[in-house]
């Protein structure tokens, strides 16, 4: 799904008014009756709504879902927050508002008075939208403050007010709604995705409008957010007579003494991910151990040559010393075709610079935060390290897969991809180990890099939430994820 941000928003509402044609308060009014939906499927039996409605359209849109609230038996009470003036479709939503509802709207200019409310109140937080580009001051912090010192439930319209859309700077936190949930028009917004913003945002959950198709289409964006749809039409199929060198072979040059787990996980999960051959190379001390724990993989002590494999692995487990730093130089030497980097081989990079260069075009990085950082740089927040991984990935001409949630695909021509599967569970050891073997297997088949990182980090994902039927996130490991990885291709294939 492509996405955009808030500046392009309001260029796509104006398109769809202009071509659909709709006029503005009826677009106001279809998004609200989303929302009120949305709202009641949630909280069906008619609580005590306190609705804090600011002076525009977002405003407006938390009129009208009183107005919808109260006809179906709500009890709701409005405060309607503003220094002067309302926008136009506001101005409408509070005539309409107090036409039928007159007792249920007070209007608060310049000083806030805080409503008396019980604890089993939700608040509707509709102070602004996601076009907001200051901090809040005066009325609206002191509303702000209130809503945040609440022990109520609180619902957002389109964004928590006083989060920006991308940006936010750690000075302005303090004045900025902390919702439980976000009910957000159309699109998630680009801070929705990153970790320090979570506690403004809550869970969240972007809601159809309505916004004409061609206006999506037509207007440019390089941010995306990787949903099924996106991943289905990318999977191919398996041919009645397709054989294992149909399949590929993959390389997997992992684990050292100590760490022959990363390459158990690694293969199991390289294999569990459709590859037809899998080759473990490693240290003597470990052929023991992987072959009992995968006979399907061969284990190989010497790399005389590489050309016979489809895709090579490299990194979990390997540790930075001497003999893997020259195992890796020599491999970055040899071979011209993209292979994946993980774990200690980007350990090793950043220790040693200079390897950048010799990394083979369209090639697969797969760091955390803390190796992302080793590699190019402390960032001062995730929005500022989101730019550094769009710069890096477009100046090396590789993928840089970010991982987190909402892991994070930066591709060498500046398009950002977002993943929406994964859970919590999967900050466990040899997760990331996972995550390279179905990199791998990807590659050998013949998915170009773009497709193999897409795939790879959506059903990485899926498959650890398939995990928490039988596991909870705190009992989830890695090889819960290399179990559950056949269920995740049935799922998408299904």
């Amino acid at each position: 799904m492509k996405f955009f941000t808030t500046s392009k928003i309001s260029l796509l509402d104006k398109y769809t008014i202009e071509h659909e044609p709709i006029r503005s308060i009826d677009l106001m009014e279809r998004a609200a009756d989303v929302l009120y939906w949305e709202f009641i499927a949630r909280f069906p039996y008619l609580q005590a709504v306190c609705i804090i409605a600011g002076p525009g359209n977002n405003g407006g849109d938390a009129l009208a879902m009183a107005r919808m609230l109260l006809s179906s038996g709500y009890s709701v009470s409005a405060y309607l927050l503003h220094t002067g003036s309302l926008s136009d479709d506001c101005e409408t939503n509070k005539k309409h508002l107090l036409e039928r509802f007159p007792e249920a709207l007070t209007e608060l200019k310049n000083e806030f008075i805080a409503p008396e409310i019980t604890r089993d109140t939700i608040i509707i937080d509709g102070l602004f939208g996601s076009g907001l580009s200051r901090p809040l001051t005066s009325i609206y912090a002191q509303a702000t403050e209130w809503i945040n010192n609440s022990v109520c439930k609180v619902v957002a319209i389109d964004i928590p007010s006083g989060l920006q859309g991308e940006e936010n700077k750690l000075s302005e936190k303090s004045i900025i709604v902390k919702a439980d949930l976000t009910l957000t028009l159309q699109f998630p917004k680009l801070a929705f995705l990153f970790p320090e913003n979570a506690p403004f945002v809550g869970n969240w959950e972007a809601l159809n409008i309505g916004i004409h198709p061609e206006a999506i289409e037509q207007t440019s964006s390089n941010l995306f957010y990787l949903e099924e749809n996106d991943i289905v039409k990318l999977l191919k199929k398996r041919t009645k007579f397709s054989h294992k060198g149909t399949f590929g072979h993959a390389l997997i040059v992992a684990g050292s003494k100590g760490m022959a787990g990363a390459s158990v996980l690694s293969a199991k999960a390289a294999l569990r991910s459709g590859v037809g051959l899998v080759t473990v190379h490693g240290p003597e001390c470990n052929r023991i151990i992987t072959q009992t724990a995968i006979p399907e993989a061969i284990f190989q002590l010497d790399l005389t040559t590489i050309d016979r494999y489809n895709a090579i692995a490299i990194g979990p487990g390997i540790g930075t010393h001497a003999e893997t730093t020259a195992i890796l130089r020599d491999l970055l030497i040899k071979t011209d075709r993209p292979c994946i980097l993980d774990a200690d081989a980007l350990n090793i990079i950043s220790q040693q610079n200079n390897l950048l260069q010799l990394i083979p075009r369209y090639s697969i990085l797969t760091p955390h935060p803390k190796e992302f950082e080793r590699l190019f740089g402390v960032s001062n927040s995730s929005y500022e390290r989101m730019l550094k991984a769009q710069e890096s990935a477009k100046l090396y001409g590789v993928y840089i897969i970010l991982k987190g949630a909402h892991t994070l695909i930066a591709t060498p021509d500046g398009m950002l991809y977002f993943n929406s599967t994964g859970n919590s569970g999967m900050a466990t050891a040899g997760s990331g180990d996972v995550l390279t073997g179905i990199l791998v297997a990807l590659l050998a088949q013949g998915y170009s890099p773009e497709e193999v990182a897409k795939i790879g980090v959506f059903l990485h994902g899926r498959a650890a939430d398939l995990a928490l039927e039988d596991e909870s996130k705190e009992s989830l490991i890695a090889g819960d994820i290399i179990d559950r990885l056949g269920k995740a291709f049935k799922s998408v294939r299904d």
